[in-house]
């Protein structure tokens, strides 16, 4: 019998069938690589020939990327907010202690500053001129620095009840 070969050409692929016993069909033939000197310039790349100093491309001005914040009557929240002592600053003293929040690891504290401000704390967490050491079934207890130099004093805050 005679051994019948079909070459089916499909997108630059080349497949063999072979039929009636016939041996195992050659392997297609290497497609061919291009030589570099005919592959295309990168974007931004030098010629060959061409000068340094055209190659290189001026770096964008940093200031022109940087976006301006619009405050809109609002304080810039990327400037530092500055509480000077005997400024009427946050004291721990006029907050109040509006709720306790517990989970299975951890409990946080939600305390209510007298412009209506809320604040939600974990203990380390500082608070105006405190630092929160414990949170209680229905109060919390912070550390609070007298005056320079003098030892802490605590303050505790009772949770509210209506």
């Amino acid at each position: 019998m005679r051994a019948h070969l079909v070459v089916l050409a499909s997108i630059g692929v080349a497949t063999t069938l072979g039929a009636c016993g016939s041996s195992a069909p050659p392997p297609p033939p290497p497609k061919p690589i291009a030589a570099p000197s005919q592959a295309p310039p990168m974007p931004g790349a030098p010629t060959p020939g061409a000068p340094a100093a055209a190659a290189e491309a001026v770096p964008p001005d940093p200031s022109a990327a940087v976006p301006k914040y619009q405050s809109g009557g609002r304080r810039d929240p990327f400037e530092t907010l500055e509480v000077r002592e005997g400024s009427g600053g946050l004291t721990v003293a006029a907050t109040r202690l509006t709720g306790i929040i517990r989970s299975n690891r951890s409990a946080l504290a939600l305390v209510e500053a007298p412009d209506g401000i809320g604040y939600i704390l974990k203990p380390g967490d500082t608070l105006g001129d405190g630092r929160l050491l414990e949170i209680g079934s229905d109060s919390v207890v912070f550390a609070v620095a007298a005056k320079a130099g003098a030892p802490s004093n605590r303050v505790v805050l009772k949770l509210a009840t209506n």
